[in-house]
């Protein structure tokens, strides 16, 4: 039945599961209401970011449809809605900022497949990473997928290659400057110059390891067999998912520097699991086999916040 549900992809499907979310999200976080007293600002502080998760499955429906990163159907969105459920509880107003800034970055590169106002979308990838390095320069290893996504879908000439610098240097240029006219310019200094700790520790907590290494090896799983179909044919899909394999290699890079559930590298990774969750299922050829992959998925989840 899941399976039949999801196998297309409808407007239905999207309203399904944002009201799937929003119904456990509130469960969530409003069953200590019952036993405590109810506070106002609590209350309305949830409300402001389940719209903020909405507005999350917003961009990322329009990415992966707009782009055709599955094929016709709610499998990657699925899989999107319950990874951000099992990590709803412990988001604050900052990783969701960032979440909204590295999806607006990723609808720019992965549009460029498209030949429509390339220098454009270019300024705007550099400018959202601009943005998002202001606050943690790490990110600027993201550089990479402009510049492979151009490569890939485009070509590298001086407009290209200089446009996505030009567009990074603005926000980083208006935030020093703002810095220089308060005299704490050395404040941007430090960020750039503070090195990284890279940790192979995963998660402190033993449930949360196991999670995230079953969802690690299963993602890599799903990568491998629709890589052995995907990459031997040349077309514009074969160039969007070597660009979403990059993706998840890179965002699981900047994991281990903080790997940590609380980290914002652990939304960003939520992007591309989906998306080659999806697509590696889309290969399974017996209707039965994805009905059970579906159930232990949400069962799964489920399990994860239950005992979290």
């Amino acid at each position: 039945m899941l399976a039949n549900f999801l196998n297309k992809s409808k407007p239905i499907n999207f309203i399904g599961l944002m009201i799937f979310f929003a119904v456990c999200f509130l469960t969530l976080n409003f069953i200590d209401f019952f036993n405590t007293q109810l506070n106002v600002n609590d209350l309305l502080q949830k409300i402001v970011i389940l719209l903020i998760f909405i507005s999350i499955f917003f961009i990322y429906n329009f990415i992966t449809s707009k782009n055709n990163l599955t094929y016709d159907n709610s499998f990657g969105f699925y899989f999107f809605t319950l990874l951000m459920g099992c990590f709803s509880t412990i988001v604050d107003y900052k990783m969701l900022f960032f979440t909204i800034i590295y999806l607006l970055f990723l609808r720019k590169i992965y549009s460029l497949q498209s030949s429509k106002r390339v220098l454009k979308k270019l300024f705007d990838a550099g400018f959202w990473l601009g943005i998002l390095c202001v606050f943690e320069p790490k990110f600027l290893l993201l550089f990479l997928l402009i510049y492979l996504s151009a490569y890939w879908h485009q070509k590298i000439t001086i407009h290209t290659f200089s446009v996505p610098i030009i567009g990074f240097l603005t926000p980083v240029f208006c935030y020093f400057s703002y810095l220089f006219w308060y005299g704490n310019q050395e404040i941007l200094t430090s960020m750039f110059l503070k090195g990284f700790s890279f940790k192979m520790s995963f998660f402190t907590e033993e449930k949360e390891r196991i999670f995230m290494m079953s969802l690690l090896i299963i993602t890599f799983f799903a990568a491998f067999l629709k890589s052995s179909k995907a990459l031997l044919i040349n077309n514009t899909f074969r160039r969007s998912w070597s660009l979403l394999l990059i993706n998840f290699l890179v965002v699981l890079s900047l994991f281990f520097f903080e790997n940590d559930s609380k980290n914002t590298e652990t939304l960003f990774l939520v992007f591309p699991i989906s998306l080659i969750l999806a697509n590696g299922l889309e290969l399974v050829k017996k209707r039965i086999l994805i009905h059970i992959f579906l159930y232990l998925f949400l069962f799964g989840c489920s399990a994860y916040l239950i005992f979290l």
